[in-house]
């Protein structure tokens, strides 16, 4: 039986499988293990059940014992992990996909809902009392007839544009590749990032974290966005630059932002917190029950089948 260590805790029923099908090193007390103590509670494993709060660097993975062969990601991104020194060193890397499009896009929809809606400076008036009707009382931005721009169109952007098209919004996109005609479903494609923002009364951040997407939201690119405009990302922190988009805030060209990822996690930049138009969730993307048993789960699988067939069809660096 192969030797597995999980570095985070999973849902009980998750760890039941992972007993049955490994020799499981389980992280009882739920510990962010350090990278030091990662690698040495590695000695002696064939694979690391991994999560995105473990910072497998290259340096990391190069201390890491002969024995690992898998790391499998317990998630759909894999920023977390230098792909090209695991391959370097013969390690299988792989993560999730495909089971949290739809949790992801209902946060998604979430944060376009809070941001536009004012729902943090609700939930703070409800919770103090005593608030008084007006007319103009926390008056926000109708989603009916906004333009949504969405920046990746995969499987998680699609979900999000469905339900935003229900709910009376038009829809814009951009994409590496242009999409076929049933998934846009009547999305305007545009091929580059300048003219997605222009037409982004909300922009919606969708995209994958990679060298090419790192900070693409800018203090260049924001100027392109109408002012006023909303900008929400379910994707990852890295995609945009935070002190850029607080500046934004400041001078009012962004009217709210709602974020459920940002850098540093769970370290928010302490900018956001001066304004009560932001709508700041601790990364619930995939959090329920439903998709989070769905991800331990196929997390376990993917080393199984490693150990089985020598690859895995949700490998990343090949």
């Amino acid at each position: 039986m192969k030797k597995i260590l999980i570095t985070r805790k999973l849902l009980r029923t998750c760890e039941d499988k992972a007993k049955e099908t490994f020799e499981a090193n389980f992280n009882l007390n739920d510990e962010l293990y350090s990278q030091k103590k990662l690698i040495e509670l590695s000695a002696g494993q064939d694979g690391i059940l991994s999560s995105l709060t473990d910072k497998l660097d290259s340096d990391t993975i190069k201390k890491l014992p002969d024995t690992i062969k898998i790391i499998s990601n317990f998630a759909v991104g894999f920023g977390n992990i230098d792909l090209e020194a695991a391959k370097n060193r013969g390690i299988a890397v792989t993560n999730t996909p495909d089971v949290l499009t739809d949790a992801t896009a209902e946060i998604g929809v979430l944060l376009i809902l809070g941001a536009c809606r004012r729902a943090a400076e609700g939930i703070d008036s409800a919770k103090e009392g005593g608030w008084k009707w007006s007319a103009d009382y926390l008056i926000g931005k109708q989603l009916t007839g906004a333009r949504l721009g969405i920046l990746g169109m995969g499987r998680i952007g699609q979900k999000i544009a469905k339900v935003a098209k229900s709910l009376g919004m038009v829809i814009h996109y951009h994409n590496r590749s242009k999409l076929s005609a049933d998934k846009e479903d009547g999305a305007t494609y545009h091929d580059n990032l300048k003219d997605l923002l222009s037409v982004s009364d909300v922009l919606s951040v969708c995209c994958p974290a990679s060298k090419e997407t790192v900070d693409m939201i800018n203090k260049d690119t924001i100027e392109y966005l109408p002012k006023g405009a909303v900008v929400t990302n379910v994707a990852r922190g890295d995609i945009i630059e935070d002190e850029a988009l607080i500046d934004a805030l400041n001078r009012r060209k962004v009217y709210a932002v709602g974020l459920d990822v940002y850098k540093n996690e769970p370290n928010l930049n302490p900018g956001y917190l001066k304004h009560k138009s932001a709508f700041i969730l601790p990364h619930l993307g995939s959090a329920t029950k439903e998709t989070r048993t769905a991800m331990a789960n196929l997390a376990i699988d993917n080393i199984d089948e490693f150990f089985k067939t020598g690859n895995c069809k949700n490998k990343v660096n090949r």
